[in-house]
């Protein structure tokens, strides 16, 4: 795993509360290791405690934090994840990345088909048979998602160790 996704993955936490009162999605320059890296959140579910984050590593990384819906979850698991948009759903497997109870996916560039359909309207539903389901607003995603990712390969932050 890339060395400044754990560190971005601290920073973006002990930043959602700001994030956490809106549940919109917003995108903002975080601090890393590597230096600063722009990264788009959203909070959703039925608490508003989980969240979804994208962030650019050389390629686009989604995170998902269950909230508290997780509990603490066990080291080495990964999950099939359905991401559902109005007609559209794909299933993708998510790897967690037990320091910060998230789960984790490198998707394949700009037009990897999960960023199309989180760039939709309406909202996102994920869903896992094991850890039950969140809807998240995609209000306002395609202009977030569209920030990180026109900062991929500009070579800012996440450097591969």
């Amino acid at each position: 795993m890339k060395r400044g996704l754990a560190t971005l993955i601290l920073a973006l936490l002990t930043a959602l509360p700001a994030h956490a009162a809106s549940c919109s999605w917003s995108a903002k320059m975080e601090e890393d290791e590597g230096g600063s890296v722009m990264m788009a959140s959203v909070c959703g579910g039925p608490k508003g405690d989980a969240h979804l984050m994208l962030a650019c590593f050389g390629k686009p990384v989604l995170s998902y934090d269950l909230g508290a819906a997780g509990g603490q979850l066990e080291p080495g698991i990964s999950g099939s994840f359905t991401f559902k948009a109005g007609a559209k759903s794909l299933t993708k497997k998510l790897e967690l990345e037990a320091m910060y109870n998230n789960f984790t996916t490198e998707l394949s560039g700009p037009a990897d088909p999960l960023l199309s359909l989180l760039r939709g309207k309406g909202d996102v539903t994920v869903s896992a048979d094991k850890y039950g389901e969140a809807t998240f607003p995609l209000k306002g995603s395609g202009a977030a998602i569209g920030k990180v990712l026109a900062e991929c390969g500009k070579g800012s932050g996440g450097e591969a160790d």
